[in-house]
C-alpha cells in the first residue's frame, strides 16, 4: 500500500509538471498567434523596424541580437567551463578544490541584477577604455553571460567526467598516451553526452537572461553591424515595454515570447538529436 501511494504521488508530481508546461504553451499561443496573424508572420519575423507608435512590429533585430549574444556567451563560457571541470577532476589538489568548488556554486546563486551591476561598473568601463565606444553592446553582454553560464557548464561537465569509468583513463595511459591525450581523446568523448547537456542548459540560461542584459547591452532595436554595437534581445524587448503595452502592442510582445519559446525548443530538439546520434 505504501508503494502504491508513493507511486501515485510521483505520478501526480510528473503530471503537474507536464500540465504547467502545457498551460504556459496554451497561454503563449492563445495570446500570441492572433497578433502574429494580424501583423503577418513574414513581416513580424523579418521586419527590421519596431515602432509601436506606428503599429510597426518587426522583431528581426531582436532575433539577431539574441543569436549574437548567445553565441558570444557560448564561445566565452563553454570552453572555460569544460576546462575548469577537467581541472577539478584531474588536476586540482583537494585543499584547493574545497575552496574553489563552493566559489563556483556561489556564482549560480548570485542574482541577475548583481551581475548587471558588475557588468555596468566593471565590464562597460573596460570596453570603453579599450575600444573607445560606449561600452554597451554585444561584446559586453557576451562576456557577462559567459560568466553567468559558468556554474551550469562546470558542474554538469564535472559530474559527467567523474561518471566516466577510471579504467578508460588508466587504459589510455597503459597504451602509452600522455595525461592530456587521455583526457582529451578518451575522457571528454566518453563524457560527451553529459557535457552536451550542460551546454544546452547554459544556452537556455543565456537565451533567457533579461535584467543583466538590459543593463549592459545598449537596448537598440536595430540590426547590429559589429560586436561593439548596441543590441536588444527578445527578452529585453519584452521586459522594457510590457508594463505600458496594450492591445496589438501587448500581443506583439507575447508573440515575441512565442518566438523565443519556439527558438529554445528547436535548440533542445537539435541537441537531443545530436545526443541520440552520439549514443547510436
Amino acid at each position: 500500500m505504501r508503494e502504491r501511494i508513493m507511486q501515485f504521488v510521483f505520478l501526480l508530481c510528473a503530471c503537474f509538471s507536464v500540465a504547467a508546461v502545457l498551460l504556459i504553451c496554451l497561454f503563449l499561443f492563445a495570446n500570441g498567434l492572433p497578433a502574429i496573424q494580424e501583423i503577418g508572420l513574414w513581416d513580424f519575423l523579418s521586419g527590421t523596424q519596431w515602432k509601436p507608435s506606428g503599429n510597426i512590429y518587426g522583431i528581426f533585430p531582436m532575433i539577431v541580437g539574441s543569436l549574437y549574444v548567445t553565441a558570444g556567451a557560448i564561445l566565452t563560457g563553454v570552453p572555460i567551463g569544460i576546462l575548469t571541470a577537467v581541472f577539478f577532476v584531474k588536476y586540482c589538489p583537494q585543499k584547493l578544490y574545497r575552496v574553489m568548488k563552493p566559489a563556483v556554486n556561489l556564482l549560480a546563486g548570485i542574482p541577475s541584477i548583481i551581475y548587471g551591476f558588475f557588468g555596468l561598473m566593471v565590464l562597460v568601463p573596460g570596453v570603453q577604455k579599450v575600444f573607445g565606444t560606449s561600452g554597451k553592446g554585444i561584446l559586453t553582454a557576451s562576456l557577462l553571460l559567459g560568466i553567468m553560464i559558468l556554474p551550469t557548464v562546470i558542474n554538469t561537465a564535472e559530474s559527467a567526467l567523474r561518471a566516466v569509468p577510471a579504467s578508460y583513463y588508466e587504459g589510455a595511459l597503459a597504451l602509452g598516451a600522455t595525461r592530456e591525450q587521455s583526457i582529451i581523446r578518451v575522457m571528454l568523448p566518453a563524457a560527451g553526452s553529459g557535457i552536451l547537456s550542460g551546454v544546452v542548459l547554459g544556452i537556455g540560461r543565456a537565451v533567457g537572461e533579461t535584467m543583466a542584459v538590459v543593463m549592459i547591452a545598449g537596448n537598440q532595436a536595430v540590426v547590429p553591424n559589429s560586436i561593439l554595437s548596441g543590441v536588444r534581445t527578445m527578452t529585453a524587448n519584452i521586459v522594457l515595454e510590457m508594463a505600458y503595452a496594450a492591445q496589438l502592442h501587448r500581443g506583439a510582445l507575447i508573440a515575441t515570447a512565442v518566438v523565443l519559446f519556439v527558438f529554445i525548443l528547436l535548440i533542445n530538439l537539435s541537441f537531443s538529436a545530436i545526443k541520440k546520434g552520439r549514443t547510436i
